[in-house]
């Protein structure tokens, strides 16, 4: 059974950084786009940043995290990462990572995904 697994949300305040984890298993990990993706209450679901599978092409979705967060992946250790440095208010969300099998313009289109995490809050305080 596919599962993704986040971790490394929490509190911090305005300028603080934190690092996202997704924990993969039970797919062919090497072969999936990771994306991650996130929800402020109200708002929809939204594309931050994703990762390609062998090439390791990154893609962020605005101006807005381009800069500030950046996304890695451990093939070995099935794992992905988005460090997210200079927080803001604005980046309070839960957020998600998925799983796609290919990697095209798309790649910020959540219904695209095959596997979703639960989600992890990140909550940035003013």
């Amino acid at each position: 059974e596919a599962q993704l697994v986040e971790s490394g949300g929490g509190l911090v305040q305005a300028g603080g950084s934190l690092r996202l984890s997704c924990a993969a298993s039970g797919f062919s990990f090497d072969d999936y786009t990771i994306g991650w993706f996130r929800q402020a209450p109200g708002k929809e679901r939204e594309g931050v940043s994703a990762i390609s599978a062998r090439d390791g092409s990154t893609a962020y979705e605005d101006s807005s995290v381009r800069g500030r967060f950046t996304i890695s992946r451990d093939d070995a250790k099935k794992m992905v990462y988005l460090q997210m440095h200079d927080l803001e208010p604005e980046d309070t969300a839960v957020y998600y990572c998925a799983a796609v099998s290919s990697f095209g313009p798309w790649v910020f289109t959540p219904n695209r995904y095959s596997y979703w995490g639960q989600g992890t809050q990140v909550t940035v305080s003013s």
